[in-house]
């Protein structure tokens, strides 16, 4: 019973940290958040941070997957009110985009995550969607609606579209005005795996 309860508490402790990097990375930018004030803003010492995310970059890691995924989980859930595949992909890879214009996604998952955590297409959380792409491409390229291609190479492609326009629009003197222009190029890129 002791077990499972210290168990509990270390998710629990995990979870606040969490929570706590998020709002001070959104807040401040990954260089300027203390560990010292984010631990203590939530009770637990630098040994609790340590010994669960090893150092401020695997606490930043964490924070980034758990943005990407809700990400993710966003663009599909936008993209699940479109009448086809094709649409859905598109909406998918659209929504996305729009998420730059986001600034807890600009500041920790456009800026500071590539510049701490290297390139994004290479982190655990990108995987899963690359997935969910390449099932979806290939279910179209079965039905015809897309062109026969490889589709991993295609998802990698599209997938990677959709984040480098994401990017471009956080790094972006003036997000809002570049915001159509990358939704306009990604659509025009994506429309030429189609058939027909």
């Amino acid at each position: 019973m002791a077990t499972k309860r210290r168990a509990e508490t270390a998710q629990e402790n995990r979870e606040k940290m969490i929570q706590a990097a998020r709002k001070a990375f959104a807040e401040k930018g990954y260089a300027a958040a203390s560990m010292d004030e984010l631990t203590a803003s939530v009770g637990l010492t630098r040994g609790a941070l340590y010994h669960n995310f090893t150092d401020k970059k695997g606490l930043l890691a964490a924070v980034v997957a758990q943005i990407d995924g809700e990400m993710a989980a966003n663009a599909k859930a936008v993209a699940a009110a479109a009448e086809d595949d094709w649409e859905r992909l598109l909406a998918e890879g659209i929504a996305y985009i729009k998420m730059a214009l986001v600034p807890e996604v600009q500041r920790i998952v456009l800026l500071d995550g590539p510049a701490v955590l290297g390139d994004p297409a290479q982190w655990p959380s990108q995987n899963s969607c690359l997935e969910s792409t390449r099932q979806t491409i290939e279910k179209m390229i079965e039905c015809k609606v897309l062109k026969k291609m490889d589709a991993r190479v295609a998802a990698h492609l599209l997938n990677g579209a959709a984040l480098n326009a994401a990017l471009l629009i956080a790094a972006s003197d003036d997000p809002q005005k570049t915001l159509p222009h990358a939704i306009e190029v990604f659509t025009l890129l994506a429309s030429g795996l189609r058939n027909g």
